[in-house]
């Protein structure tokens, strides 16, 4: 950044190469904040018609420098300035006590970014002081106490008392999934059903619709009912080959 040697207006009207690189500045109030402690000014007492100058002449063109966003920023600090310059050239009345500096507001908020800004920086050296001996998100570790310090607060009757109160465990029970209940007589009602409609039926077809071991067990103890009241007959070409159940020529209903 290049700052001009002259600190009077006219002389900043003057000079056509007062650069200043703005991106180096956080916003407005950093830039006038360096304009004056640059120059040594008393910050009570700020020349506001050369500060406007040479705040002026600093951001000539800044649309170009900056987006619009930023560049807004300088441009609405600068006819702050131009308006306190107005303000004080008009001559002021005697008589009115209570007639403020127009620059308070501006000392004001100057004050208040200076020291925010430089509680920043003690942060960010501490920040950076710490990431030498420490890691990110490094918590130091606390030291508890031992149990043998730390005394007891608490008599024998009141800590019966808050045990006595506390609730029982629930007592752990298995859970179950309902079964729905399998009767021979249900079996029995079904195989009368399908030998209506076949001359002979398949034990494993029969329960293949199920496919549980609970309804195979129904399903041949119905069988087994129903060869003993003389209602069906059972057929096997040879043990353990497919089961096949007749209507029993002797039943009347069949």
């Amino acid at each position: 950044m290049r700052l001009p040697t002259p600190v009077t207006s006219q002389a900043v009207e003057e000079s056509d190469r007062f650069l200043v690189d703005l991106e180096r500045f956080q916003g407005p109030l950093d830039l006038l904040l360096h304009l004056i402690r640059s120059q040594d000014v008393d910050i009570f007492d700020i020349p506001i018609a050369d500060i406007t100058g040479q705040f002026i002449a600093a951001i000539e063109n800044v649309e170009e420098r900056l987006t619009l966003e930023r560049a807004g920023e300088f441009l609405e600090m600068a006819a702050t300035l131009v308006r306190i310059k107005a303000q004080m050239l008009l001559p002021r009345r005697d008589d009115l006590l209570d007639d403020a500096d127009p620059r308070s507001e501006l000392v004001r908020r100057l004050i208040e970014y200076e020291v925010f800004r430089e509680v920043a920086y003690t942060l960010a050296d501490a920040e950076a002081d710490r990431a030498l001996h420490r890691g990110k998100g490094y918590v130091e570790p606390r030291t508890l106490p031992k149990s043998s310090e730390l005394p007891l607060e608490l008599t024998i009757e009141e800590f019966l008392e808050i045990a006595l109160s506390l609730p029982a465990p629930l007592e752990k029970r298995p859970h179950r999934a309902p079964v729905l209940p399998v009767t021979v007589d249900e079996k029995i009602e079904l195989w009368y059903k399908a030998l209506k409609r076949k001359a002979r039926v398949q034990f494993g077809k029969f329960i293949g619709r199920w496919k549980t071991r609970v309804h195979a067990v129904m399903s041949f103890l119905a069988c087994l009912e129903l060869a003993k009241r003389g209602r069906v007959v059972l057929r096997q070409d040879r043990p353990f080959s497919t089961l096949w159940v007749y209507p029993s020529e002797d039943d009347e209903d069949s």
